[in-house]
């Protein structure tokens, strides 16, 4: 069956750096692109960044551009989630997510999560002094 294990959250200070990490399983990881969501108290899952299933096009949130990187390692079915110059606002619990119909998605649609089938079971980051 279809896995997806996330990790590599924790408490990190202002402008610290976390790498998530999410292994994949039971499926043709590299037929298959990847996001990463994350949902805060109070606030909607948002996407923060997706990758096309060979990582020719990546998307970000307005807010992670320039601090977050998106790369995944088809050989070892894991996709990353570089996380630079970390901000209190950057608190959330994040989500790996498999995009449902297999290939690449569509470019400006990989925010919506309707597009996806399955989820990891999130990891805590917490951005706090």
């Amino acid at each position: 069956d279809v896995q997806l294990q996330a990790s590599g959250g924790g408490l990190v200070q202002p402008g610290g750096s976390l790498r998530l990490s999410c292994v994949a399983s039971g499926f043709p990881f590299d037929a298959y692109s990847m996001s990463w969501f994350r949902q805060a108290p109070g606030k909607e899952r948002e996407a923060v960044s997706c990758i096309t299933s060979l990582g020719g096009r990546t998307y970000y949130v307005d807010s992670a551009k320039g601090r977050f990187s998106i790369s995944r390692d088809n050989a070892k079915n894991t996709v990353y989630l570089q996380m630079n110059s970390l901000i209190p606002d950057d608190t959330a619990i994040y989500y790996c997510a498999r995009e449902g119909y297999g290939g690449d998605y569509d470019e400006g649609l990989c925010t919506l999560p309707e597009l996806y089938d399955f989820w990891g079971q999130g990891t805590l980051v917490t951005v706090s002094s």
